[in-house]
């Protein structure tokens, strides 16, 4: 068993800003079980965490698995006999034009960013409570509050998450879980990426209207180590007052609107 005074399980740990966010909990001495459906990648980030120094462990885990969320607890008590930290990382994109959306598009969707998000949360409920700071941050975005086109899946699925974080934060109060989101805007990262290894922030209209139009008062994409930085305090004992609240970690884009 993994000795830690503190535990961390972030879910879609194996890129993008799940890993981002491990590696950023570990180096602050937390140890981080790296979930994720791909366990190849998981493991890398893990091994990664462990060769700088860190404490880390994964965890293959397809949060819409029934079967694998019901054994998340036993797997976690059995390796690191606590839980302190969950973060609800794990999600897909949903971009399509509203003619090609059917029913199974958005069944997909709602299920890995947000049906599978609440069964995990309620699968670890009991042991957040058993501990002094238990910590829940979900990964929303900002879409899960401003309309885009061609995202109606993935925009609900966000939006639910964002409800779900301020239903939970009041439900999960009096056992002093604190809840919290991140509402991150464009982030470079794999999700990103088209097939030839391009993203969308190297297209004309991204800079012509994020960058050169300033609509991203910043002018660029975030980097998935500033989201997670952003989500280092929610996570950690010293946030003893702040639940139920959505940070945008967007550059400034809502501040546009």
């Amino acid at each position: 068993m993994v000795s830690a005074s503190r535990v961390a399980l972030v879910t879609g740990a194996a890129s993008g800003i799940g890993a981002a966010v491990a590696r950023r909990l570990a180096r602050d001495g937390i140890a981080v079980i790296c979930a994720d459906i791909e366990n190849d990648g998981a493991e890398s980030v893990a091994s990664a965490i462990r060769a700088a120094g860190g404490q880390a462990e994964a965890l293959a885990l397809d949060i819409t698995n029934d079967a694998q969320v019901s054994d998340v607890q036993r797997s976690i008590l059995a390796g690191f006999g606590r839980l302190d930290i969950l973060v609800n990382n794990a999600g897909i994109g949903g971009e399509i034009d509203i003619a090609d959306v059917d029913r199974a598009t958005v069944r997909r969707v709602l299920s890995v960013n947000l049906e599978g998000a609440i069964a995990l949360t309620l699968a670890v409920r009991t042991m957040l409570i058993a501990s002094d700071a238990g910590r829940i941050l979900n990964i929303a975005s900002i879409q899960g509050f401003l309309g885009a086109r061609n995202s109606l899946a993935y925009g609900a699925s966000k939006g639910g998450l964002v409800n779900f974080t301020r239903g939970l934060a009041c439900d999960l109060a009096d056992d002093n879980v604190l809840v919290n989101a991140l509402a991150p805007g464009f982030v470079d990262t794999p999700m990103a990426r088209f097939a030839d290894g391009s993203t969308e922030y190297d297209t004309d209209w991204f800079r012509d209207i994020y960058v050169e139009g300033g609509r991203i008062p910043l002018r660029r994409p975030a980097a998935a180590s500033e989201v997670a930085e952003a989500a280092v305090f929610f996570c950690s004992a010293a946030n003893t007052y702040v639940t139920g609240q959505v940070l945008a970690v967007d550059g400034g884009l809502t501040a546009t609107f």
